[in-house]
């Protein structure tokens, strides 16, 4: 059997890993975009070292963008192979591709009148929202815990990863000639004692190990801190500088936990009393589909809500669909709180709020999530004096804060805590990706110290024999 590595090798983004068995079978761990790469970005995603047409069948982890955001392009090539994913994972991929095909025909029409003027030719977008709503035909729904064959040859079967809602540690026993090999494949890692989520949870024993490593060389804060510093970060902007609290969120999971965050200290009569905005389409269909799956709760807030029936609202939460009403926001004077997507900056409307906000000292910009080097929110948070949002130029006066204790990744402790529960001698091979080179190597450093063997961090395109 072989094992390709096409995506998230010694970086954090574009997750695609792909098996072809004895017989033929090829089937694809994750198909995630890259992102935050800059004029290499296009490029990266239209090269994806496999014919989509000869994929079989898609094995996605979770939700996320960078793990599942080309299946509308491999769809619009030729895939028509079947995506095997957990329920919610599925009804967020639904909202979510749409979303990013829109997108792609926005950036790619800004684009094009660029290229207009410079006497270029137009080019097409990645793959748009038709695209998008079309490849969903593709989803099957398969719970945690249940078994799936795979044409006699694969048995998969997905275990709760705690990271986002649906996310999922894939368990593959595959047939391998007279041989049954059994590997996992992590997706992304979540942590341990989290506020809505349950924890990540123990999985089978295998012999081959897929797992990421994105804080691999860190630890984070403790979460019990964690409201109490977004208490500290509403009350020094809006009550003592009366400015604008922009909070950079991931529309899926992270939001999510700030707006439930802001409800409980609502619910303890701590918040003062400002309107919060959440201000991304996005992240309120997200937040509807998470009410659906409470299954996926956790006993704190499943106890919280019988005295709190919606621990995502409260009376002085908005959530803001229309583009007029996210551009009132930018002329709006009185204190208040933007929760907005992207959590990197790269996109979305937290670049209108930051391009209106970043110069005035009393805006503080709260970072509560990881930040590829590349972005624009790496750039802000390392301490740019200068920054370029749409092409202008703003020097970067805010206050700048960030509470790492939110991260929906696990830190190294917790990803180590997640595989103890393998037993490591009879692991044959622990692949590190979806993280950045020294901090992969830092992980492996730190494994190789606690025991364990037989370690590789893959380049791109390696490929290896199981």
């Amino acid at each position: 059997m072989k094992l390709q590595f096409l995506g998230a090798t010694r970086e954090v983004t574009g997750s695609k890993h792909l098996i072809t068995t004895k017989s033929g079978l090829k089937i694809l761990l994750d198909c995630g975009m890259y992102q935050g790469k800059g004029l290499e970005t296009d490029a990266m995603n239209r090269d994806l070292g496999f014919t989509p047409s000869e994929i079989d069948y898609l094995i996605l982890s979770h939700a996320h963008i960078d793990h599942s955001g080309l299946i509308p392009y491999i769809y619009k090539n030729g895939f028509r192979g079947t995506v095997l994913c957990t329920p919610a994972t599925r009804d967020l991929c639904a909202i979510m591709l749409a979303d990013a095909g829109r997108i792609q025909e926005q950036d790619t029409q800004t684009f094009n009148k660029k290229r207009k003027a410079q006497g270029l030719d137009p080019v097409e977008p990645i793959y748009d929202e038709q695209d998008a709503q079309a490849c969903m035909g593709c989803f099957i729904s398969v719970p945690y815990h249940k078994k799936f064959n795979i044409e006699g040859e694969v048995t998969v079967e997905f275990f709760d990863a705690g990271h986002i809602l649906g996310s999922a540690l894939v368990y593959l026993e595959i047939k391998d000639g007279r041989r049954k090999l059994r590997l996992g494949f992590t997706g992304d890692i979540g942590r341990y004692g989290k506020q809505i989520l349950k924890d990540p949870e123990p999985f089978p024993q295998v012999d081959y190990l897929i797992m990421e490593s994105t804080y691999g060389d860190r630890l984070h804060e403790s979460l019990q801190n964690a409201e109490q510093e977004l208490l500290m970060a509403v009350l020094d902007t809006c009550t003592k500088k009366k400015g604008k609290l922009i909070i950079p969120s991931f529309a899926i999971g992270r939001a999510q936990e700030i707006i439930y965050a802001l409800d409980r200290l609502e619910h303890a009569k701590l918040l003062p009393d400002i309107d919060v905005f959440v201000d991304s389409p996005l992240s309120v269909s997200a937040t509807n589909i998470m009410r659906l799956h409470s299954e996926s709760f956790n006993d704190d807030i499943a106890e919280y809500c019988k005295t709190d029936p919606d621990p995502f609202g409260f009376d002085r939460l908005h959530y803001i669909q229309s583009v007029m009403e996210s551009k009132q926001l930018n002329v709006r004077h009185k204190p208040c709180v933007i929760i907005a997507a992207s959590g990197m900056m790269e996109a979305g409307r937290v670049k209108h709020h930051l391009a209106n906000h970043i110069e005035n000292p009393a805006t503080t910009i709260l970072c509560v999530g990881y930040c590829e080097p590349s972005t624009l929110g790496a750039k802000i948070m390392r301490g740019d004096e200068e920054v370029s949002i749409f092409g202008q130029r703003h020097k970067v006066r805010a206050e700048l804060r960030r509470i790492d204790s939110f991260s929906g990744h696990g830190d190294y402790k917790e990803m180590m805590r997640y595989i103890g529960c393998l037993d490591k001698k009879k692991v044959k091979g622990l692949f590190i990706v979806h993280g950045e080179e020294e901090t992969q190597r830092h992980f492996a450093d730190t494994l190789a110290a606690d025991g364990w063997k037989h370690i590789t961090i893959p380049a791109f395109r390696d490929e290896v024999e199981l």
